[in-house]
């Protein structure tokens, strides 16, 4: 999987990042990528995006 930091990352640390597939989004905390990641179905995932930007 290709990871990529959080556009809204401060450089601070205390960022995500994410990795797209055709099925699911998965998601882990940047300062410790090795302690696994969330994934999401793709469907799940581009709904949350929807709620996110309408707020």
């Amino acid at each position: 999987m290709t990871w990529r930091k959080s556009s809204y990352s401060t450089g601070t640390g205390n960022c995500v990042e994410i990795a797209l597939t055709a099925t699911a989004a998965h998601v882990r905390d940047s300062k410790n990528p090795g302690a696994g990641a969330l994934t999401v179905p793709a469907p799940a995932w581009a709904e949350f995006l929807r709620t996110a930007k309408a707020r």
